[in-house]
């Protein structure tokens, strides 16, 4: 727990892009005894309501923000589950703010992505913070953040209520009120800490799967495995086409369960929010697929586009505790507008809400949690013993990249680092495949494209289509395995 949070504080300071304090944090916890979910969603403002968020407003800027979480969660978690102090947990991340960090091509690139975005926050603080005179810092250039250093030696000596009730909160509630935005010291100072939940389990291949419950994506993973799992694996890799067909399919209809069965606990709990879990159910879905292996939901022209940007972590030690952890800023750079005087960005989490159907469980409320797409995973050889952490970015796109990842490790024995490596592909509800083309046969494209499927071609080892971070440990012997994406920022290591 105590190298989860640090490096959960670490990676807010050097992957701004991804997360940060500005944003909100969620993970499954095993003790070696038990697994415990850890819900550290934000909250919406009180001021936050459908008549007033334009949408503009939701995408970047002041008014985007949700309350942040990640310090409430990281300090609720360093307390009740750590043994080092929360001055020692935050060291890493002061050094890093203070002597600074080289800058990587993934955040050149998306610097340069974003200057529009940048540009579209009148303040510019995004821009003063995150780029160099307004353009982006060349990859190797050292990147200083001399107010988060200060900020968060505040939070190491004075603890975490200064930010939700302190002098931090009030320097936020001015930003906010000079800049027209929504947040205000009333709603800090309502500090969002976790809710523990008890994690959704299933059955994959004879393992123990356990992942995040609502408002995490959690189902939509266990689904796809449970669909899977009920093909045997002989079959599932017997023919590439088949399988590519069969895979888009369960995608699909894992995207309309979740669509068709939003579930927040805390509003509903009166709703079964596991009927998309029963067997009964998950058998007559993949019968549906199998049966005439053709398309059975029908293929729209038009569709959103979900993309967003998240850090993952995941963490084991020999005493069979293991974390899966999971934190965002949402977009890329989150809102583009960063807290004056201390040094971090302000998420843009009410574009994750509902802002039309006035029943819909994330319909935007004072106070309410956005709908998360995050699935932080711990699997487990037996209903003790730790096997895997795992988890990725993505968006919508991280239950169908641990799912591949999965089916490589499990069902064709590939070590871990060749899993992370295998060419991987998604599909939106609206029959997009998007795919690495350059590593899947050409024959394919046309194949999906005869089916009647449109086809997003990425590039090799696409940055769009997640980020697998991974710690196994081994089934004969001691010690452990690690594998950090190379379609993203990332590295493996241990003591």
């Amino acid at each position: 727990m105590d190298a989860a949070c640090a490096a959960a504080l670490a990676l807010s300071v050097c992957e701004p892009q991804s997360s940060g304090i500005g944003g909100q944090t969620m993970m499954l916890i095993s003790s070696g005894e038990k697994v415990l979910a850890i819900d550290g969603s934000s909250r919406a403002p009180s001021l936050a309501h459908v008549s007033g968020i334009y949408k503009d407003d939701r995408s970047y800027g002041y008014r985007a923000t949700t309350v942040p979480s990640t310090p409430a969660t990281l300090w609720y978690v360093n307390k009740h589950y750590g043994q080092l102090s929360w001055e020692k947990v935050l060291e890493p991340a002061i050094r890093l703010a203070e002597a600074g960090y080289t800058i990587t091509p993934l955040q050149h690139r998306l610097q340069k992505q974003e200057l529009e975005n940048f540009d579209k926050v009148e303040s510019g603080s995004g821009k003063r913070y995150f780029l160099k005179d307004g353009v982006p810092y060349t990859p190797g250039e050292r990147f200083y953040q001399p107010d988060l250093a200060k900020m968060l030696r505040i939070l190491a000596s004075k603890g975490i209520e200064e930010f939700y009730q302190g002098t931090i909160a009030k320097r936020i509630d001015a930003d906010m009120r000079e800049n027209g935005g929504l947040l205000r010291y009333d709603d800090l100072a309502f500090i969002p800490w976790p809710i523990v939940r008890k994690p959704l389990r299933r059955k994959f291949r004879g393992l123990f799967v356990y992942c995040m419950p609502p408002p995490g994506a959690g189902r939509s993973l266990l689904f796809t495995l449970m669909m899977i799992n009920m093909i045997k694996s002989k079959h599932l890799n017997r023919d590439e086409f088949d399988r590519a067909l069969l895979l888009v399919e369960i995608f699909r209809n894992t995207l309309l369960e979740r669509s068709d069965r939003p579930f927040d606990p805390d509003y509903y709990p009166q709703v079964a929010g596991e009927n998309m879990l029963k067997r009964t159910y998950v058998r007559k879905c993949i019968h549906k697929i199998t049966r005439k292996t053709q398309i059975h939901i029908p293929i729209r022209g038009t569709e959103d586009e979900l993309a967003g940007e998240t850090t993952h972590l995941s963490v084991i030690d020999n005493s069979g505790m293991a974390v899966s952890l999971t934190q965002s800023i949402e977009k890329v750079y989150g809102s583009k507008a960063a807290a004056a005087g201390l040094g971090f960005l302000y998420n843009n989490y009410l574009s994750d809400y509902e802002y039309k159907i006035f029943s819909h469980p994330f319909y935007l409320r004072p106070n309410a949690v956005p709908w998360a797409t995050v699935a932080p995973t711990l699997i487990f050889r037996n209903k003790e013993e730790i096997w895997l952490a795992v988890g990725s970015p993505g968006s919508e796109r991280i239950f169908s990249s641990i799912a591949q990842f999965l089916i490589h490790v499990v069902d064709e024995h590939q070590p871990i680092d060749e899993a992370m490596r295998a060419p991987r592909l998604h599909c939106s509800l609206g029959g997009r495949v998007s795919l690495e083309a350059e590593r899947f046969p050409d024959e394919l494209v046309t194949f999906f494209q005869e089916k009647g499927y449109r086809i997003d071609k990425r590039e090799p080892f696409s940055f769009y289509l997640g980020a697998i971070h991974a710690v196994l440990k081994k089934h004969n012997g001691s010690g452990f395995q690690g594998v950090a994406e190379v379609r993203r920022d990332g590295t493996a290591g241990g003591y």
